[in-house]
């Protein structure tokens, strides 16, 4: 059975998971995972939520504000041997249903150009393609993405 934990990153499971996912990053990003774990610091998010098959943590993902009316959705990772059941995007609902509690209105996220998966995943939600904001720029392998929330 899958729950849905609300947490914050002092979450021991979310801890253990970002490990896997910065290890899965650093694979994709190659010679920009500096760049880009730099900018996935646990730093000013105060919102995680951890899915667990049973008692077993499988997934994981965060907002954190962008501006008044906006969250960015950070840390989004399942672990591998959870992939293609739908848990990440039971992740994501969640994550946008959080934000909206609190009256946000868009979510934006930044994904890599090497990450496919995410990029079809964020799609298939409801999210569109957006010019590359603030440290995203001028970065080329960057896709950065932004969905309107009905609150």
């Amino acid at each position: 059975m899958l729950n849905i934990k609300r947490t914050t990153t002092e979450n021991k499971d979310f801890q253990e998971l970002v490990v896997l996912l910065d290890q899965d990053l650093a694979i994709r990003d190659g010679e920009d995972h500096n760049f880009y774990g730099q900018h996935n610091t646990l730093e000013k998010i105060k919102h995680v939520v951890v899915i667990y098959q049973d008692t077993l943590a499988i997934g994981c993902g965060a907002f954190k504000e962008f501006d008044s009316d906006t969250v960015e959705i950070k840390r989004m990772f399942v672990h591998p041997d959870f992939r293609s059941k739908g848990i990440a995007s039971t992740i994501l609902t969640a994550l946008e249903t959080w934000a909206t509690e609190f009256h946000y209105t868009n979510c934006v996220l930044e994904t890599g150009k090497n990450n496919p998966v995410a990029i079809a995943l964020y799609r298939k939600s409801g999210y569109e393609i957006i010019p590359n904001y603030d440290q995203y720029e001028n970065i080329e392998t960057s896709v950065c993405l932004k969905k309107h929330l009905i609150i």
